[in-house]
Order: structure tokens, then sequence, then C-alpha cells
């Protein structure tokens, strides 16, 4: 689990990123302040999904959101989020990714 804090370019509101988040693939959105539903550690291990909530306007800079963010760190860790960056680079951004066969 971790608190994030971003900047963007232009000023995003709460419900622009709550699309945004809800598009997203392998996100879950769980941000429903009225009912104080958020993601909890305890509830959310075992699972390959990064739960995204409590997302709010940074009161100290127009262009800036926090939220909360929680993914079960051995599931969701290194070895499955390396291997999805892979993935997406390969598919999306060929031009600056290159495989390189290990040397022995």
């Amino acid at each position: 689990s971790e608190s994030i804090w971003v900047e963007t370019e232009k000023p995003i509101s709460v419900l622009q990123a709550r699309d945004a988040f809800s598009n997203a693939e392998g996100l879950v959105l769980m941000d429903d302040p009225s009912k104080k539903e958020y993601p909890m550690p305890l509830f959310l291990q075992g699972k390959d999904d990064v739960y995204v909530g409590r997302i709010r306007k940074d009161l100290a800079d127009e262009n800036g959101l926090t939220f909360w963010v929680v993914s079960d760190q051995i599931r969701k860790g290194a070895a499955l989020n390396a291997v999805q960056i892979a993935q997406w680079l390969l598919e999306n951004d060929k031009s600056s990714f290159k495989v390189h066969k290990k040397r022995r």
C-alpha cells in the first residue's frame, strides 16, 4: 500500500481521475467516500489487480492529486509487474524497447 501524489500538466478533477482509473486495465476503482469504501490491504491479498481509492485534489497545488493504492506485493510485485510492462512496451513502444539476449 502507498499514498501517491501526482502533479499533472493541466488541472484534472477527481471525476476525471476516477474515470481514467475505472477504465485502466488491471486497476480496480474502490472509492466511495459516502460509504467510506476504499482499498484496504487486509482484504485484498491474493489478487493480481491494483486497487485505487481515496482520490483527492491536492489543496496546495491546483494540478495535484493524491490517492491511495493497494496491491498484493507478492502477486503484483516485481515479477508480474515486470512481465506486464515488457508486454506493453513490446506492443506499444517498439521504437525504444529492445530485447537483449542474456550473456553467459
